[in-house]
């Protein structure tokens, strides 16, 4: 009877570990995908990033003006 190479069950673990990362990745891009469609669409349609910000010159800090 023939006996196994420990390389054969590293490989066979390491595959092992591979699957279960992909199917863990696959169902995170599917709730991710849910939560997507379920939220509401923003009406304001502005970025909440730049909010508020209008484009051009800014004005002076005050502390800058003495």
């Amino acid at each position: 009877m023939a006996s196994r190479n420990q390389n054969t069950f590293r490989k066979k673990a390491r595959e092992e570990a591979k699957r279960k990362k992909r199917v863990a990745k696959e169902a995170r891009r599917q709730e991710r995908k849910e939560l997507k469609a379920n939220q509401e669409p923003r009406m304001d349609m502005e970025d909440p990033d730049i909010e508020g910000i209008v484009p051009g010159p800014q004005p002076r800090p005050e502390e800058w003006d003495e």
